[in-house]
């Protein structure tokens, strides 16, 4: 499972609830695109809609061999869930607060895969509480490893 890009913004700006798999419809030149690195969610955001979940605000550069049948950058594109995980999403999200964000794009078995999660959004004091136990755990383990050598 190797990353083709993630969103960092997703676990900084939001608590994850709940993760899910999902392919992604994509072009022949989205495909070739990805395979080169060239995409960004960073921006990106799923949403359900007639009993079909899509991806918005996905930037797939346009592919540099491509002709004038090439994709568009920032098109809308399906994933494909199951039924049973759609209703879950839909439920989930229709939850005052709750979002659908994509974590990553990923390969799995040669195909493209989302990891898309279910999120609340964290607000500024949340942040800075987990800056502080960021850095509170950098310390010990400083602390353990000096302990450790000396």
């Amino acid at each position: 499972m190797a990353d083709i890009v993630t969103n960092s913004k997703a676990r900084r700006d939001y608590h994850i609830l709940e993760t899910f798999e999902a392919g992604i419809v994509l072009h022949g030149t989205e495909v070739k695109a990805l395979r080169a690195g060239k995409g960004q969610i960073a921006d990106a955001f799923a949403r359900v809609e007639d009993n079909e979940v899509f991806l918005h605000n996905a930037h797939i550069d346009e592919y540099s061999h491509g002709n004038q049948q090439n994709h568009q950058p920032k098109s809308l594109r399906k994933l494909l869930l199951h039924k049973s995980e759609i209703r879950r999403l839909f439920s989930l999200t229709s939850v005052e607060g709750n979002v659908l964000i994509p974590l990553s794009l990923y390969w799995k078995d040669g195909r493209v895969k989302v990891a898309l999660a279910v999120g609340k959004g964290k607000v500024q004091h949340d942040k800075r509480e987990d800056l502080k136990k960021r850095d509170s755990d950098r310390e010990m383990k400083r602390a353990t490893m000096k302990r450790l050598k000396g």
